[in-house]
């Protein structure tokens, strides 16, 4: 009966391979699917764009496994992305009160929702254990508290703002703005926020041919805005 978490976002590999994230649909009742490898919900999976489960998936052949499922323990990632030159797949998905967080989800491991999080319940009081890690479960490259409840997001390459190359660029829909991060490898190194009085939700994002940023907002009377530096 859940109304919300669906997810979902979708993303193709260079290789072609489709990566589709799916929300854990928030009834605490349902969030231990999240770390149940026969459930889809709470789960990054990845397949062909004809629907097939590619081979090296690393729960094909595992009894009581969903072989579709390329990671697990996610809460609502509502934005994924493919960072160019690496191939590797980044996610960013809501916590509760505390806890987004940003991963680039690898084959098999799990990112620890409900187990482990950066949050609180939204009444109050701890989630579960109140603990934010336990062995085997991975941790978030970066998270945020306060939450930035983010959209979309995309990567940075154009030649109007160059100074931006390779910047992960997340939309803002509790923030409503534009998250702007300096990746290094695996870290965060830099954070900016970008149209913070703009004043509306941002659910998604794209960059034009020209460098340009397109955005999409969550509003009653959505708009489509174009971000550009002149």
């Amino acid at each position: 009966d859940g109304d919300k978490h669906f997810g979902s976002s979708l993303a193709f590999d260079p290789e072609g391979r489709l990566f589709i994230t799916l929300g854990e649909r928030s009834d605490r009742p349902m969030r231990p699917q999240a770390q149940d490898p026969g459930s889809h919900m709470g789960k990054v999976i990845r397949i062909h764009a004809d629907g097939s489960v590619p081979a090296d998936n690393p729960f094909v052949g595992q009894a009581g496994a969903r072989p579709e499922i390329w990671s697990l323990g996610h809460r609502n990632v509502q934005g994924i992305a493919v960072q160019p030159g690496t191939g590797r797949v980044w996610t960013v998905e809501h916590g509760t009160r505390g806890g987004d967080e940003l991963n680039h989800p690898e084959a098999g491991r799990n990112y620890g929702w409900p187990v482990i999080a950066y949050g609180i319940e939204y009444a109050g009081g701890p989630i579960n254990e109140g603990i934010t890690s336990r062995e085997g479960l991975e941790q978030p490259v970066y998270y945020w508290d306060p939450v930035i409840a983010p959209g979309g997001q995309t990567f940075y390459s154009g030649a109007m703002f160059p100074d931006w190359e390779g910047n992960l660029l997340i939309a803002g829909l509790g923030s409503r703005s534009i998250t702007r991060l300096v990746l290094d490898g695996d870290r965060v190194t830099g954070e900016a926020r970008l149209i913070t009085d703009f004043g509306k939700r941002i659910r998604d994002l794209s960059v034009a041919s020209d460098g340009a940023i397109w955005a999409i907002t969550d509003e009653d009377d959505g708009q489509l805005i174009r971000i550009s530096a002149r």
